[in-house]
Order: C-alpha cells, then sequence, then structure tokens
C-alpha cells in the first residue's frame, strides 16, 4: 500500500512573527509556511511546528484519501487514547462513507519526554474486528513500538485489514521497521505538544503542534 506523506517540518523556525505553518515544513503543492511562538508567557513551549489551519488543511486530505481508498467497505477507525482524540475527532468529519470508531488505551509514556519502551493495555476494544477493515488511528509514531505491540496484537484477531493513519512521525526516533500507510506530518526529533499531545496531561487542548522547550 502507498504511504501518504505531505510536509515535513525541520528544527529551526525562520520566522517567529509568522502566524499558523510548520516550522520549515513544506508542502508539495508549493509554498513553506513558518513557525510562530505560542503563549510566550509561558517558558515550557517553544516554536510551532505545525499551525491550526495547517493542521485543519491536511487532516481534510487525509480524511479524502482514506474516503476513496476504502469507499464500498465497512470501516472501523480505532483511536489510540488519550492524544488521538483531537485528531481523530477531526478527521471523522472529512470521511464521507461510512465509518464505525472505537478506541484503545496502551501505556507506554508517563511524565518523562521519552518512551519508557514497555507497552501495556489499559483499555481493550469493545468491538470484535475479526473480518473488519481495521484503521488505526494515532497521534504520533515515534520509536515504533507502542504501534508494533498494536499491530501484532489487533493482527491476531484476523481483521480484513489492518493499516495505520498517524497524524505525526519522527523517522530519526524509529527504533523498528514499520510502515504506515497515512501519514500527515514528519517532524524532528524534539519533544512535541498540543492537538490532543501532551507533557504530563497538560497542553492536550493547544490547537497547533509546538516544540516543548527544554
Amino acid at each position: 500500500m502507498p504511504e501518504h506523506v505531505l510536509c515535513t517540518a525541520r528544527d529551526s523556525a525562520r520566522d517567529p512573527a509568522a502566524a499558523g505553518g510548520g516550522a520549515g515544513a513544506r508542502s508539495p503543492h508549493g509554498g513553506s509556511p513558518h513557525a510562530h511562538s505560542p503563549h510566550p508567557e509561558d517558558g515550557e513551549l517553544g516554536a510551532v511546528l505545525v499551525g491550526a489551519e495547517e493542521l485543519q488543511r491536511r487532516v481534510r486530505e487525509l480524511g479524502e484519501e482514506i474516503s476513496r481508498d476504502y469507499a464500498g467497505r465497512r470501516l472501523l477507525c480505532v483511536g489510540v487514547l488519550k492524544g488521538a482524540v483531537l485528531f481523530l475527532s477531526d478527521l471523522m468529519r472529512f470521511i464521507d462513507i461510512p465509518v464505525e470508531v472505537d478506541f484503545m488505551a496502551v501505556a507506554s509514556y508517563g511524565s518523562a519526554t521519552d518512551s519508557s519502551g514497555v507497552v501495556r493495555i489499559l483499555k481493550d476494544l469493545d468491538t470484535a474486528i475479526e473480518g473488519r477493515e481495521v484503521l488505526i488511528v494515532e497521534d504520533i509514531v515515534d520509536s515504533g513500538l507502542t504501534l508494533q505491540y498494536l499491530l501484532r496484537n489487533l493482527g491476531s484477531r484476523d481483521p480484513e485489514s489492518l493499516e495505520v493513519c498517524a497524524l505525526l512521525r519522527k523517522p530519526s526516533r524509529s527504533k523498528v521497521d514499520l510502515r504506515a500507510r497515512y501519514v500527515g506530518f514528519e517532524i524532528p526529533d524534539t519533544f512535541v505538544v498540543g492537538y490532543g499531545l501532551d507533557y504530563a496531561e497538560r497542553y492536550r487542548n493547544l490547537p497547533y503542534v509546538a516544540a516543548l522547550a527544554r
């Protein structure tokens, strides 16, 4: 299956005063949006890597791609709690075919900025997925260890198909060879918050993705 990737966000913000856009994010459709600094009074937040408008544009594109690819099929989106809640909520609004949703909760991140590498299920699916077209919706693919576990676990339940839609991916952090069919943005190796992603349960409500200053 092809992998759909639109943008790559880079480390540095070239125009701190610009509104929206990613930090050096580039799109094949042209243009190079820049970052701006969110809430200057909050010393924990750095530059915006992906702005609110850019997020919504890309989520719409992903929803349209998914609608085309799964036309005539019975799609089940599995959101990975808690980080994927905002992404999945917006994504579903742009999917124009019948779609069902379920959720899993897994523990792999604590309050620190690095993955523990330990994955365990906190909440399992309510729906049987045997024979179903399943799309895992993730907020971010970092080391890939959590996603590897989910793919093995759900794959053992005999779905008709099993694919991944991730909002963000950090290629430089990957520890396992995994491919997501749909990827919103590739970002540098920096800890990010916002649009569902948190640091010690804070910042999930931000409408953009920003670096965490350290």
